[in-house]
């Protein structure tokens, strides 16, 4: 049985909207969702949940933490609306409802990656769980986000903090030129991307800084003797990344 208070420490602080054309299921869920959430919406179809998922984010500059939603809806059906939440929100965190086993009204929103499926008739249980276990990952995923926006980890002593741009090995730090700091914000930005040489010109010029493409070699070379051996990678032909470190 699902512990009411494991679940309010991951919900108290998160937003979710929900969409059920289904008059008595739509308000009796509201009501479970209100105690523990703390912004709950509902809407009764797929389009006005869709306008009502636009209007949040242009009232609080973010979007709601979680979307449920029903499959079978007018106007937009969950499938239609889950490939709109997405070409907004690629991340969008979405579990939906089904009374169908079907593979035909299953296997579209399996292949666009919604978190979960609840079962129609819902159990209070199993819902109370899904919203457990997708509310944990949800602030794990937070957490990791919120980390990697402020460092990057490049071995087990380096670490590169975005914030400030300043490298660190071992807590003590290591100097860094003006345009190594550019370039480093450019590698962190996506670590694991790779970045042509037309990106980086690109970046410092939107930084109002002058790249030569024949001085973006030298450059790399003066930073990799200050990053740990093989963080920095040079693709030949193709640009240069920072590559993830995985602790053993």
């Amino acid at each position: 049985m699902i512990n009411s208070k494991e679940l309010l420490n991951y919900t108290k602080n998160l937003s979710i909207i929900f969409a059920e054309d289904h008059d008595d299921l739509r308000e009796n869920t509201t009501d479970i969702l209100k105690n523990f959430f703390k912004e709950v919406d509902s809407a009764k179809d797929g389009q006005q949940a869709l306008e009502m998922y636009n209007e949040f984010y242009q009232k609080n500059g973010k979007h709601y933490d979680l979307v449920l939603s029903d499959i079978q809806m007018p106007k937009l059906d969950g499938i239609e609306l889950t490939k709109k939440l997405y070409e907004i929100n690629s991340s969008q965190m979405i579990i939906i409802l089904s009374a169908f086993d079907d593979t035909h009204y299953l296997l579209p929103l399996i292949n666009l990656g919604i978190e979960q499926f609840i079962k129609k008739p819902v159990d209070y249980q199993e819902f109370l769980k899904t919203l457990l276990s997708s509310t944990k990952k949800l602030q794990l995923i937070k957490t990791s986000t919120a980390a990697s926006n402020q460092a990057v980890q490049l071995n087990s002593a380096f670490r590169y903090e975005k914030n400030n741009g300043t490298l660190f090995n071992n807590n003590k730090s290591i100097y860094l030129t003006k345009y190594e700091i550019i370039f480093m914000k450019l590698l962190t930005s996506e670590v694991g991307k790779i970045y042509s040489n037309n990106d980086i010109v690109n970046n410092y010029t939107e930084q109002n800084e002058s790249m030569e493409y024949q001085n973006i070699r030298k450059l790399v070379s003066k930073l990799r003797k200050k990053l740990p051996k093989g963080s920095l990678e040079s693709i030949y032909g193709v640009g240069y990344r920072i590559l993830p470190y995985y602790p053993a």
